[in-house]
């Protein structure tokens, strides 16, 4: 009992913690991407025309629910959508505590996953609320991961058969958006697994399965259909050919490669900054990265030397889904060419299945690992992560009152936008700078603001 008070009184000590960086931290203010947001769909939210697009399904329609009721109630507060992040966040620590419960993982190993979940190495996701979709995303990822593991496992509840055919589409087609490549690749892949280990079992095929592959599938394709309409808009990004690249330089993938996965052991922005004040050169960044890689294989390769994956699947597929995404942002921004680009914070919530992964994984094989070394090694691996994790947490919480200031600086220039030039608000705004109707999309958007009395212009 004590046990199952304690996976559901973490999260929510996790989510708290999260909503209190965000105070400390943030301003209720539009900028950088919201601004795109407020020119494109506001001052009428319930406006169909705006929703029945091609392409809704990239521009994830649960953003749709979302800005009625931050209009409706709330006078679109930026806040009120980093909120709903965290919550999202706190869902996704729901999940994993009940896992650990069901498994009876010790406290020590899951206060180490909260630690891991719960770390500000997502701080830019989770200060710009605009992103808040993708917490719950993440949160209905891993929810289907553990009905899947409970249903496979002969451990399922009441209507979980159902759920597995239900989720994909509810998650796909309203919550996933771009995330759902690879959600549905690890899905796939699972549900393969499966038939596989059936048929060696049995000799037969199980239908149920082949099912919940179509079911994951259809929904794919719609997206699929519904991104072939999208018109791609990456500043920086050039128009080069992959594979000759490739060839030409591969250092630079490998480079790109190992930084990101640094970047899973403490936070890129603070990686970058030990290297402009010599702390530590960019070698070691790469020697980090290989670590993390080597940790991650580790860890791949112990679900099937000790059989975890006969009672469990949940912490394999948090592995793929980590090593997938590391992989997918390197072929989808790699022609920004900049090997430091996958290190963002904006990354940092795909990229924490990997580490999530490796640690479950070590919590459900620590009994059966043998050897001194080994768990030496093991356990070293894992406090290194914590170690890593607490102290991007500790360094964004002293940038906090920096953050907050800066918000702040915002809002004390969008009250003076009819003043202020063009050139003042592209820079201050940080909405893609680069273009010369930036300032004017600044001020088109505050215009609308202040037409309707919302966010920063409420008290007005």
């Amino acid at each position: 009992m004590k046990k199952k008070y304690l996976s559901i009184g973490l999260p929510i000590l996790g989510t708290l913690f999260c909503l209190w960086y965000i105070k400390i931290a943030t301003c209720d203010i539009v900028y950088t991407d919201y601004i795109r947001l407020v020119n494109a769909y506001l001052p009428d939210v319930w406006n169909p025309q705006k929703f029945f697009v091609p392409d809704v399904l990239t521009r994830i329609p649960i953003n749709y629910l979302g800005r009625i009721i931050n209009t409706a109630l709330f006078d679109y507060s930026t806040t009120v959508d980093m909120i709903w992040g965290v919550l999202g966040l706190g869902l996704a620590g729901w999940v994993i505590g009940c896992y650990c419960s069901h498994y009876s993982i010790r406290w020590y190993w899951l206060v180490s996953l909260m630690i891991l979940l719960f770390g500000l190495n997502k701080w830019e996701m989770l200060t710009n609320g605009s992103g808040w979709p993708h917490f719950l995303a993440i949160a209905c990822f891993y929810y289907h991961y553990l009905v899947l593991d409970r249903v496979w496992y002969g451990t399922e509840k009441k209507q979980d058969r159902l759920k597995l055919m239900v989720l994909p589409f509810v998650i796909t087609l309203g919550i996933a958006g771009p995330y759902c490549a690879i959600y549905s690749l690890v899905m796939l892949l699972s549900y393969g697994f499966c038939m596989m280990v059936w048929a060696r079992h049995t000799g037969k095929s199980d239908r149920r399965y082949l099912c919940y592959i179509i079911c994951v599938i259809l929904p794919f394709l719609c997206y699929l259909w519904s991104n072939s309409y999208a018109v791609e808009d990456h500043v920086g990004m050039q128009k080069l050919p992959l594979f000759a690249t490739l060839w030409e330089n591969p250092g630079y993938f490998a480079r790109f490669f190992f930084n990101s996965l640094a970047s899973d052991w403490m936070s890129g922005e603070q990686l970058l900054a030990w290297i402009g004040e010599g702390v530590i050169s960019k070698q070691t960044v790469y020697l980090i990265g290989a670590v993390v890689l080597l940790a991650a294989l580790a860890a791949l390769w112990m679900n099937f030397r000790y059989h975890l994956y006969k009672t469990t699947m949940f912490p394999l597929m948090l592995l793929v889904t980590g090593g997938l995404n590391h992989l997918l942002i390197l072929y989808s921004r790699w022609s920004f060419m900049n090997e430091a680009y996958g290190m963002s914070s904006r990354y940092a919530l795909q990229f924490q299945c990997l580490t999530l992964g490796i640690l479950l994984t070590a919590a459900l094989a620590w009994e059966q690992v043998s050897g001194r070394v080994k768990r030496i090694a093991m356990g070293s691996c894992c406090v290194l992560l914590l170690l890593g994790s607490g102290m991007t947490t500790y360094q964004e919480v002293l940038k906090a009152p920096y953050r907050e200031a800066y918000g702040e600086r915002i809002a004390a220039t969008a009250l003076q936008y009819r003043e202020v030039s063009d050139e003042v608000l592209r820079e201050t705004f940080d909405y893609r700078k680069s273009r010369e109707d930036s300032g004017a999309k600044v001020r088109e958007a505050l215009e609308i603001l202040d037409l309707q009395q919302w966010n920063i212009f409420e008290e007005q």
